[in-house]
């Protein structure tokens, strides 16, 4: 299990109530850097046994950047034999996003929503298309393609896009493999991004992705620059705030780390 500082513990627990996974991994991204998923933030309540105690039904805590109130009120609307696969379709064709089958799976879970389709037919059914060309199921109109527009799937590589985390995301590959633009830019110069780093944007602008906007940094550094609230707008005063934070966090390591000797000392006198 990966080890978080104290501080993310800490604050997840302070504000895990009432919140979705998905409200809950913008928060602490947010405050300490892109360190979650959703997905690892619902392993992590899974493994922390925290619960969000939101209540069922849609919905959820109300609209979230993931989620925003006009994506909800579609899945509302249109759920009603509509399953995961066919939501998540509907969805990226009509506001060009790039909802995922398991996400609709985990919405639908999440928010007590059932598609009514149990997999199988009834016996005796007939199919509403039977005998029918060109056949439509009443309200599909709604996610079809306007004319010249193309699905966020069949997007070319090389694609660039602000997705709901607020981050730009370029697609590599086909058939809809995506990375954060930011991440790519800075790997292109420097190779991978070491284990315990994370980048961040010198003038708090995620979509700024050019090289000299951003930074790479410690999670403990990310954690004090949080903490004395030392980012800013300024890039000069975000880089000054990182060496502070830099000195802070060095400070209190050699701190540490004499504690540890001294007691060590005195582990051997007393054997002595």
């Amino acid at each position: 299990m990966r080890r978080y500082p104290k501080e993310i513990h800490e604050f997840i627990a302070e504000n895990v109530k009432g919140r979705t996974t998905a409200e809950l991994t913008t928060l602490v991204n947010e405050k300490f850097g892109p360190l979650f998923t959703e997905g690892k933030m619902k392993s992590y309540k899974g493994n922390h046994k925290l619960k969000s105690g939101t209540p069922v039904g849609l919905p959820a805590g109300g609209p979230t950047k993931l989620y925003p109130k006009k994506v909800r009120d579609f899945i509302r609307d249109n759920h009603k034999g509509t399953g995961p696969k066919e939501m998540a379709e509907l969805l990226n064709k009509t506001f060009r996003t790039d909802y995922t089958q398991e996400q609709m799976k985990s919405f639908y879970g999440n928010n007590d929503i059932s598609s009514g389709l149990t997999g199988y037919f009834k016996k005796g059914h007939v199919p509403p298309n039977k005998g029918k060309t060109g056949y439509s199921a009443p309200g599909s109109e709604k996610g079809w393609f306007k004319k010249g527009q193309a699905s966020h799937n069949k997007m070319p590589v090389g694609t660039e896009v602000i997705k709901g985390d607020g981050y730009l995301w370029k697609k590599i590959a086909e058939p809809n493999k995506w990375r954060q633009k930011h991440i790519l830019v800075w790997e292109e110069k420097n190779g991978k991004v070491p284990e315990g780093h994370v980048l961040t944007f010198l003038d708090g602008d995620r979509t700024n992705v050019d090289i000299e906007n951003i930074a790479l940094i410690t999670m403990a550094e990310s954690l004090q620059l949080t903490r004395m609230e030392l980012r800013s707008e300024n890039p000069e005063f975000t880089k000054t705030g990182i060496l502070i934070a830099r000195i802070t966090t060095t400070r209190h390591a050699l701190s540490k780390k004499k504690k540890g000797e001294h007691h060590g000392q005195e582990a051997e006198l007393q054997n002595d």
